[in-house]
């Protein structure tokens, strides 16, 4: 299940996304088109921002601005810089293995192979899916709504 963590992480890298890259957006107006709490939105912030996704500037005119374009940021790696293993197993997981203590054969496990094959599905969508998607969804959500 994707943590609250994580969806306001995304909510804004959306929000960044659908920005000008060139001007810093405040912290403020992050949380506010993020709908998300501020105090629990800096220290994502900052998460992102040692991760390399996002840029900051202090001051008055200073803020966030997306590190890198939002077509290069995959929805897969914010999940796992933000909450770790997509696996909901961690025998299942590439990046975290660890065998299950009450397994007897993780290699015939029955209960693995399918969660292998529900964390490659989940993978698979998340990793082809971009900041930038999430942006032009979330705007065209809006024009929908509005219109």
């Amino acid at each position: 299940m994707l943590t609250q963590k994580a969806k306001y992480a995304l909510q804004a890298l959306a929000v960044l996304a659908a920005a000008d890259r060139q001007v810093p957006l405040p912290i403020h107006e992050i949380a506010d088109r993020a709908h998300a709490p501020r105090k629990f939105l800096e220290a994502i912030l900052l998460e992102l921002r040692r991760h390399g996704v996002l840029a900051s500037t202090r001051g008055k005119a200073g803020g966030y601005v997306l590190a890198r374009p939002a077509e290069r940021i995959g929805l897969g790696d914010v999940i796992r810089m933000v909450d770790g293993p997509l696996a909901p197993i961690p025998c299942a997981s590439l990046t975290a293995y660890r065998p299950c203590a009450d397994c007897a054969d993780p290699e015939t496990c029955t209960l693995r192979r399918v969660m292998r094959r529900v964390r490659d599905a989940t993978a698979a969508i998340l990793d082809g899916t971009t900041v930038a998607d999430l942006a032009g969804q979330s705007a065209a959500m809006e024009l929908v709504a509005a219109g």
